[in-house]
C-alpha cells in the first residue's frame, strides 16, 4: 500500500498503524467535503440548464452532450458519498485499512468524472456560445490541465520523491 510511506520513522510522527489510519481516513473525509461541495454545485447548475427558456434551443448534439454531462456529475456525487456510505455500513467492523484504501480509490475516482463533468460543461457553454469548434477547444483545454494538474504532477512528484531517496 502506498500509504505506508506516509509515516516514517523520523518524520517526528509518533503513531501506531491504527493512529495513522484514522488520521488517513479523517484526510480522506475533509478531502471528500471538498469535492463534494464542487460536484453538488456543478450538478446543480446542470439540473438548472434543462429549466432554462434557451434549452430549448440546443440542438440534439449539445442535447447529448448536456444528458452525459449530468450523467457524469451524477456519477461523481455517487463516487464522492461512496466512503461515508461505506463507512457507515462497516462502522465497528475493524475494517479502517479497507476503508482508508477503498477511500483512496474512490476519489481518484470521484476526481475523474468531475474532471470529464467540468471539461464537458465548458465544451457545452462555449459550442452554446462560440459554435462547435469553440467548444472543443475550451472541452479539451479544461481536460489537458485538469489531468495534468491532477494526475500527471502528482505522479511527477511522486517520481522525483523516490529519486531523492
Amino acid at each position: 500500500m502506498a500509504d505506508e510511506d506516509d509515516a516514517l520513522a523520523g518524520d517526528g510522527r509518533d503513531e501506531t498503524e491504527a493512529e495513522r489510519l484514522d488520521r488517513n481516513w479523517d484526510e480522506i473525509l475533509q478531502e471528500t467535503r471538498v469535492v463534494q461541495t464542487g460536484t453538488q454545485i456543478l450538478t446543480g447548475f446542470l439540473l438548472a440548464i434543462a429549466f432554462q427558456q434557451r434549452f430549448e434551443d440546443l440542438d440534439g448534439y449539445q442535447i447529448a452532450v448536456y444528458l452525459v454531462l449530468v450523467c457524469f456529475a451524477v456519477l461523481a456525487t455517487l463516487l464522492a458519498l461512496t466512503p461515508v456510505s461505506m463507512h457507515r455500513a462497516l462502522f465497528r467492523r475493524r475494517a479502517k485499512k479497507r476503508l482508508v484504501a477503498t477511500g483512496n480509490l474512490l476519489l481518484i475516482a470521484t476526481l475523474a468524472a468531475v474532471l470529464l463533468t467540468l471539461s464537458g460543461t465548458a465544451l457545452l457553454i462555449f459550442d452554446m456560445v462560440a459554435g462547435h469548434p469553440a467548444g472543443f477547444l475550451a472541452g479539451g483545454i479544461v481536460l489537458v490541465l485538469g489531468f495534468a494538474a491532477w494526475y500527471l504532477l502528482p505522479g511527477l512528484a511522486r517520481i522525483r520523491m523516490r529519486r531523492q531517496r
